[in-house]
């Protein structure tokens, strides 16, 4: 039985249980790689980079696009108090002052460097991901935690990203023996699911569930071998 053989129904397990991307619930359009989608995304990361609930994360973030706050010179425009109004309703309270702040920041960073448009980031980087990383981390608020998130699933739009596989999914991969290397591991799926088993073996991470994912693979396996 081969490697990739067997590794099969685990990733298969995987992506049943944790395959839907932050992007996906957040009904982000990430591989059409717009500005408005691009920014929305990087907001989210900034979010998800502090130490609160993922969940909480999640919602803060659709409510500061509800507020109509998907642009960078939107979003640099509006009044700090209103954002904390905005993450408080979404329960995001735990840093909801410093994370307002850091979000005009962030917001006014992207706005005056690249005119509102992370596609701009892009091309300032030349193709090479490590520079992605780079001038991501110097963004206010998102440093290099949220810089590796966003690139986690932003390799579904920007394809010298891939194959990326962050601290956080690596762990998961290796405890799984899913690969030896992220290479390895990117050649299990089509280039277009790669974000998306990267993004399930973070939540698989996140929620140390490892042991469920091997007992749902073990059932597949079963299943398979005695169809």
């Amino acid at each position: 039985m081969t490697a990739e053989t067997t590794a099969e129904p685990l990733v298969d397990a995987l992506l049943e249980r944790f395959g839907r991307t932050s992007a996906q619930e957040l009904d982000i359009p990430l591989a059409e790689g717009t500005p408005e989608a691009l920014f929305r995304w990087l907001v989210a990361c900034l979010l998800y980079g502090a130490r609160i609930d993922a969940g909480i994360a999640t919602r803060a973030a659709r409510a500061l696009a509800d507020a109509g706050w998907t642009r960078a010179d939107a979003l640099a425009a509006s009044a700090v108090d209103d954002r904390i109004a905005v993450l408080d309703r979404a329960r995001y309270t735990r840093y909801d002052e410093r994370t307002a702040r850091l979000l005009g920041e962030a917001a006014a960073h992207v706005r005056d460097h690249y005119d509102g448009d992370l596609r701009r980031l892009r091309r300032a980087a030349g193709g090479d991901a490590a520079s992605v990383q780079r001038l991501l981390g110097e963004i206010p608020g998102l440093g290099p935690t949220g810089a590796k998130i966003f690139c986690r699933e932003a390799q579904a739009a920007w394809d010298e990203l891939h194959p990326f596989c962050d601290k956080k999914a690596w762990s998961a991969a290796k405890d799984l023996g899913l690969a030896r290397s992220v290479t390895e591991l990117a050649g299990l799926v089509p280039p277009p699911e790669f974000p998306r088993l990267v993004a399930a073996l973070a939540r698989c991470a996140l929620a140390h569930d490892e042991a469920g994912v091997r007992a749902a693979a073990r059932t597949r396996a079963a299943a398979r071998d005695g169809a």
